[in-house]
This record gives C-alpha cells, structure tokens and sequence, in this order.
C-alpha cells in the first residue's frame, strides 16, 4: 500500500467481528522479512470471533454484514478505506483522509542489492543510503537511537461521524474532554517519570491507555488501538455539511451542518491492531473493553481505607509514633507505607540495618491493631555483586541487554542499576518467586508493595528513560514494549503476593506506570503532584479519564507531593480523596510533615469528619467495586455516563458520580464561599447526602459551603448501604451495624445492593463466599432480597437504622417483617422540614430476606 522505489509491499488485512458488538480490524505485511511486534498478555483471550457475511461483492468493493445484521461494513480496495454503518447511518469510518502508513521492514541499507529493473534507481543509490541511514538512526540529545531492523511505524485515520465530544487515552495533566490538536501537539502516549508535570499538557506522564471513547446524545463508541510502543494521537473536530434526503423531486436537497471528529493514531512499531466497540450505551462500551482487557481486580477491603505515606517514616520508632498519633486523635487508617530509604542501601527486598532492625516484630505491632504496611519495590537493580538479587539475576541473563548485548546499565535510586527484564515469562516467575516469606526475610503477610520508577525511569537516560535500542526477551527492541514494562512488573508483583499465600489471599500492589489491562493487578496513582490549587482541580478530569478506561482503582496523592500545602487546600484535598477510589496522603522528602493532627485543633476535626465519612461510606464502595469487578462498571464516574442524553453534562469536569447514587462536588478554589453545582435531569430528584433535605428543582444551583465539608448529593431512586459508626481500621468495623439511606425518585421508589465477603481472600470466587443483596423500595414498602442465590456467605451483622428521603407525609405506623413471619412495629421519627423519615433501633440481619410497611 505504500508503495516504495526497490518493490510494493503486500499488506494483509485482517477484519472480523467479535461477540458483543466489536469489529477488529488487523493489518500486517503479508510476508514481513521477520515478524512484527504483536502485543502478548494484555488481552485475556483469544476474542471469539463471528463470521462477516459477503452481502456484496463487485469491482474493488465488498459488502459485509455482521450476524445480527445491525452492522454493515462496507470495504473499498482502492483507495483502502472502510466505513462501518448502523441502521443506514455511517458511524465510523477508516482511512477515509488517506492517512494509513504502514512502513515495512527492509534489509539494512549495506544489504541491498539493486535489481535489473531499477537501474536508474541504482545510480541514486549512494544519496539514498544516506537517507536511509537517517533512518535507521537517530540522535537525541546527546543518545544515538540505532533501530536494529528500520523504521517501522504504521499509523491510521479513524472518521467519527456526529461526533464532537472525545475522551480517554489516559494518562494526561489534562481535560476531561480531548482537544482539537490541529494546532498543537498531539496526545502522547509515552510512559515518562516526569516529577511535578505540567498542568495542561500532552506529554504523556507515567501510563498509557489507548483507548478512545466518542459521545453524542446517547449513542457511545470506542476505538482501542492495541500498541504498545511510542504512539501520537492527533484530533480535529469539525464541523461538515451533509446532504438532507429531501421530500420530492422538485425540493432542493437540503444541508445540514453535523460534527465529524477525526482521530490519527501513529506507532513507532508494531502492526495496526485496533478494536472497534460500538457500544451504543458507555456502560456497553466498559464491557466490550473489560471483555478483551478484564476487569478490575476486586481489592482487598483494607486498600479502600485510608493509605499514610511519606518519603520517608524514618525508622521502627517513627513508625509506631505515627501510628499512635492516629489512635490518639482518633482517625481511622489502614496502612502505614515506606518509602525507598527504608532498604538497605537502595536495595529491594532488604531493609536498613539499623534503621529497621526487626521489621517483623514492627509489624506484629502493626497486626495487632489490625493494620497493614506497604513497601516500595522499584524494578531498577543496584549493580552490587555482593546483592544476592543482583547477582542472581545477572548470572540468569535476567536483565534488560543494551544493543551491543552487555545488561543495560542506568542511574536510579540506588546509583548504577541494571532492570530486570518482566517482558520475559521466565523472569516474571522468578521475581514472583522473591516474595515468598522465606526469600524475603523480615516480611509478613500483612506486607503489600508498590511498585514505583516502572515506566522504566532511569536517571540520565533520554527523556529520563530506557533508551529504545535497548534488547528484551526474544531480542526484540525496547521500543516495541516500551509501554508495557510498567504492567508487566505489576503483573509480576501481584502474582508474587498470591502465591506467597499459595492462592488463597487477594494482592495490594499500587504501579505508576500502566496500560491497558492493568486493572486486572491492583491499583494506579496520578505520580509526583505537586500541592498547589491547580493540581487539586486537575485530579478530578484525570482520575475520570483514567476510571473510564478500566482502571476504577485509581487516586492521586492527598495534599500534592511536592511542596507544602496551606492547611485549607489540605483539608480540601482530603475532602476530595475521601469520595475518591484510592485514597493515600503522600509527601516528598522535601516537603514539611503533615499528618492530620499537625494543622491545628480546628483542621484536625475536619480532616478527621472526612475521613470517618469515607469509613462510614465502605459497604457502598465495597459494593461499587464488586460492579467493577464483574460487571465493569466504573467506580468514579464522568456525569454523562449517567446522564448519556444530556449535552450539559458532556464537559462537566468539576464534579463526578461516584456509583450511580452519589453525586461529588469538590471544592477546589481557595476560601470559596459558594460553588456552582449542576444537579443534572429534569426528572431527578436530588438530595443533601448529610442534611437529607431535598434540593429545588435539578439545574445549575449556587451551593454556599465552608471549611467543614463539601457538597455530596444522593440521586432519588437508590439505596446507600452505610456503617453506622467508624472504627479504627476497617478490620475493626467487621460487626458495626448497617443503615440504609433510602432516596425516593419521583414515583416514590429506590433501588440498590450490598455486597458482602471476608474482604480479604479469593473465597468469594472459589467458594461462593460471598453475599449480595438487594434492597428495593416501592408502593411504601422496602424489601431484602437476594440479588445472587450462589452466595453461601453468612454474617451476624443486622440493619440498625433506615433513612426514607422524600418521604411524603409522616406515617401513622410502621412494621417489619422477617422472614419467618414475625412482624415487630418499628419506632420511627419524621421531620416535617426536611421529609426524611428515619426508623431506628432495628435488627434486621443483613443476611435475610425482610420487609418493613410503612403505613
């Protein structure tokens, strides 16, 4: 398809449907002088395809319907180009700006040998070399790039039609919503360790995610192009006039201006492999993904507590002092965390001698309050024949090689460091293997890790990275597999924590860097911020964007990185946090200490009132990654996903769901007075999610707020399940009591579900361990049911307290019946101003069908 001087080159194209409503689409060079990278391990299996049927077929074009006949495809040969159509409509179309480049792979230059059929070619041959070679090599800086087999980049034009509204391709200091780049840089996707990035920027920082998603008034589609070396996006949205069918002959045909988005993806390498998922909801379109990806891995509940960190806890003693602090202000937490100087020397898997002496007895310090500890374990090795992981793994031939076959060595942490090679199964298994509890001494199993530096970052090195010649398993070039080193590590990680406790416990492992399918391992973070406003605001777009493509588990650091915050942007990162997924205070070595208490009396209530609101608020975000995990719902949530038809919520990036019950407005201007809230729907009713007060009509509304909290709206027709009181760690809240919050919509109605299991092990998949409820409220009466009869999972725990929102009058009287037919009166208050209904002193077990009249 391009064709070149010395031969045109045959290109294979490869188009097929996948069930559930996914095209994909292969090309490839039919006969490639060696094979191209393809992408292994991140798809979780081969997608079954389903026949196309030939609906048509003439001179240079064929016709193609999918099974269910929704979908024609129509394929043209010259010029290249397909467009896929639903009911009539074209929905998307490929190459139709001419934009395919495929190169393909060609000996070196000093191989070639020119043929009787370009003679004249020959004579030019010498300036051509040298063309060539430029090519084949190229300086960066001071860093000479030498492509062990040529250029090879492909690159594609995808057409949306009707559409203007772009999101994704993770991770950006960016909008929510993608940009025109037409004037610009375009969106890279290039994994760096770039500290304190930028505000609005299209670098790419610590991971990438190639998926795309394209929103118009409820119809949502998505392009995934599976490649996992350096790729540029570029995007031009614009207007286009299209022909409107007119009514008879004698009418003039009349225009109409429609949007059309055009998306340019460009590889360093690799074949084009892209996937189209055609929706048509956005929920349709996280199923298509999680289908090829997976889904997220459902965490062990501790991780959705609160997460303390620094660079560094300085030793055992600190460690205790930090814990004891939170116990003394009484503010819940779950995980105390070290950072790199906790190692002996830089050096993973050991710890200072003097600084951490017995780190297992710390640790039982840490169990008995039934709490965790995370550790950091980088992917770069101190080269050190005396570090028995160094030279294990050099006399394996573990690490990475340069071009001239000698381990890769860089600056990091440590100093001189080699990287160990995770793209190769073999290494994978062996670094798993170091974390069993007798290799890495002094660990226990409430130890879990957090793999940092993994983009890889290498200090000194072109763009602070791995330099792209570099060799990996199967001799291919760093380039190839650049983006997957980080999902690789983690990968490996979590299959070392596994096994540890052979099978049986569910990992923690928090990476920096990532790509598509790294939901299946753990958790991400946003990297190095840095504590100023700005960074705050920025959070929410790129948290969003990073939960729509797979990633629900997902945070950034509370309080910004680097620097020190003022007290009032603390407190309201910590606000924000608390309604977040991930949820971990961090700081850099520079930075001032700040645990909550170290603010002030009146900060350190307030922090504390956010924190406890995230505790009471688990079983909802326990039960909201349950739907990530098996249905791929995401837990935070862009307002259009819920609201798919309403072109106000298309650009709002000030505020989030999270779940579908729950509507987040962060503060994040400094000593505001008020913020601007949009309730979106006309047909929604909203409430105050603390004040259960019903708030006027759904629009634009001018919410006043102060220091204490942020405004959180609960939707009209769902049930929160909450704890009734927070506890010191979520291992303590175990047998707290639930309360139901109750929303009624506007037919006087609600719905929602609890999820419940051990929190902590693999037995709610191997053994049915688990419990899922639904709560359903209608013609004034809430029942309990199961919402998965395989669930064998018990509990003593009861419902202690329900709350009606938008309940209509106060009741003359109320019952609850269990289901042996017992039927108990209820004690219930009403409060005339706000119509909120709260019935208390119940016990009805969590574990039972129940219902309770409301007459």
């Amino acid at each position: 398809m391009q064709p070149d001087c010395f031969l045109q080159v045959l290109l294979q194209v490869e188009i097929s449907e996948i069930e559930g409503n996914i095209f994909r689409l292969k090309i490839d060079e039919a006969s490639p002088l060696r094979a191209r990278y393809k992408v292994p391990d991140v798809l979780v299996k081969d997608p079954t395809t389903q026949r196309l049927f030939v609906s048509q077929k003439q001179a240079g074009i064929l016709a193609l319907s999918s099974v269910h006949e929704d979908y024609k495809l129509q394929v043209t040969a010259n010029p290249f180009q397909v467009v896929i159509q639903s009911k009539g409509e074209t929905v998307l179309s490929m190459n139709s700006n001419g934009l395919l480049y495929f190169e393909h792979l060609q000996p070196p230059p000093s191989d070639r040998r020119p043929t009787a059929e370009n003679e004249e070619a020959a004579s030019d041959s010498s300036k051509r070399k040298q063309e060539d070679l430029g090519l084949w090599q190229e300086k960066f800086g001071t860093f000479l790039d030498i492509k062990a087999h040529g250029p090879s980049s492909v690159g594609m034009d995808f057409s949306l039609h009707g559409f203007d509204h772009v999101y994704g391709i993770p991770q950006h200091t960016e909008t929510l919503l993608l940009k025109n780049t037409s004037d610009g840089d375009a969106y890279r996707l290039y994994n760096l360790d770039i500290f304190g990035h930028k505000i609005h920027d299209k670098i790419g920082i610590y991971g990438s995610v190639p998926l795309l998603l394209a929103h118009k008034p409820n119809k949502t589609s998505g392009i995934f192009w599976l490649n996992s070396s350096e790729t540029l996006v570029d995007i031009n949205t614009k207007a286009v006039a299209e022909h409107m069918p007119s009514g008879s002959a004698a009418e003039t045909a009349k225009q109409r201006a429609v949007p059309l988005t055009d998306v340019r993806w460009m590889s360093e390498s690799g074949i084009i492999d892209v996937f189209l998922l055609m929706g048509p909801t956005p929920f349709d379109i996280f199923k298509q993904f999680a289908q090829l990806t997976g889904t997220q891995a459902l965490p062990p509940l501790f991780s959705l507590g609160y997460h303390q960190c620094r660079w560094n806890y300085e030793d055992e003693q600190d460690v205790k002092a930090v814990d004891a602090g939170f116990d003394e202000h009484d503010i819940p937490y779950d995980v105390i965390w070290l950072d790199i100087e906790h190692t002996d020397d830089k050096k993973y898997f050991t710890w200072d001698k003097k600084k951490f002496q017995n780190p297992r007895k710390m640790q039982e310090h840490l169990r008995k309050k039934k709490r965790k500890l995370v550790v950091i374990v980088d992917p770069h090795i101190k080269v050190d024949p005396m570090y028995t992981l160094y030279s294990e793994a050099k006399e394996k031939g573990y690490f990475v090689k340069d071009r001239n076959g000698q381990d890769f060595e860089g600056i990091c942490w440590p100093g001189s460091s080699c990287y160990l090679d995770f793209t190769s199964p073999e290494v994978r298994k062996w670094y798993a293997d170091q974390f069993a509890f007798k290799t890495y001494k002094g660990s226990t199993n409430i130890l879990f890790v957090w793999n940092d530096m993994n983009e890889p970052s290498v200090f000194k090195g072109a763009e602070l990275t791995m330099q792209k010649d570099a060799v990996h398993y199967n001799n291919w070039e760093h380039r190839e597999v650049h983006n997957l080193y980080g999902f690789y590590q983690q990968l490996a990680t979590a299959e070392g924590l596994i096994r540890r406790s052979s099978g049986k416990e569910r990992p923690f492992v928090l990476t920096r860097s990532f790509f598509a399918g790294s939901q299946k391992y753990g958790a991400v973070w946003t990297g190095d911020n840095t504590a100023e406003w700005g960074y705050l605001k920025i959070s929410i777009p790129m948290l969003l964007t990073i939960s729509m493509a797979g990633i629900s588990f997902c945070g950034a650091d509370v309080g910004g990185f680097i620097g020190d915050p003022e007290p009032e942007l603390l407190v309201r990162w910590y606000q924000a946090g608390a309604y977040q997924p991930f949820f971990r205070g961090h700081s850099n070595m520079e930075s001032k200490r700040r645990e909550p208490w170290l603010f002030g009396k009146k900060n350190t209530q307030i922090i504390r009132e956010a924190i406890r609101e995230r505790y009471v608020l688990l079983p909802y975000l326990y039960t909201l990654f349950y739907r990530a995990h098996t249905a791929a719902e995401p837990v935070m949530r862009p307002l259009w996903v819920e609201f798919p038809g309403k072109i106000e919520t298309f650009d709002v990036e000030n505020e989030y769901m999270l779940g579908n019950a729950l509507l987040v407005h962060p503060v994040t201007e400094q000593e505001a007075k008020a913020v601007n809230v949009l309730l979106p729907g006309s047909e929604e009713i909203w409430y105050d999610f603390r004040k259960f007060k019903r708030m006027e009509d759904p629009g634009t509304l001018k919410i006043p707020v102060t220091l204490e909290n942020i405004p959180v709206f609960q939707r009209g027709g769902t049930v929160i399940p909450l704890k009734t009181a927070a506890g010191k760690s979520t291992e303590w809240m175990i047998d707290i009591s639930y309360e139901l919050h109750v929303a009624l919509d506007t037919e006087a109605c609600a719905i929602g579900d609890l999820y419940l299991d051990d929190g902590h092990s693999f037995q709610y998949l191997h053994k049915k361990q688990f419990l899922y409820r639904k709560f359903t409220f209608h013609k004034n009466i809430l029942t309990s049911s199961c919402a998965d009869e395989s669930g064998q999972y018990h509990t003593t725990c009861v419902v202690e307290r329900v709350i009606v929102l938008g309940f209509g009058q106060q009741p003359t009287f109320v019952t609850a019946c269990s289901k042996d037919g017992k039927e108990n009166e209820v004690v219930f208050t009403y409060d005339t101003k706000t119509s909120a209904l709260t019935l208390e002193n119940l016990a009805l077990s969590v574990d039972a069908d129940w219902e309770i009249c409301i007459n």
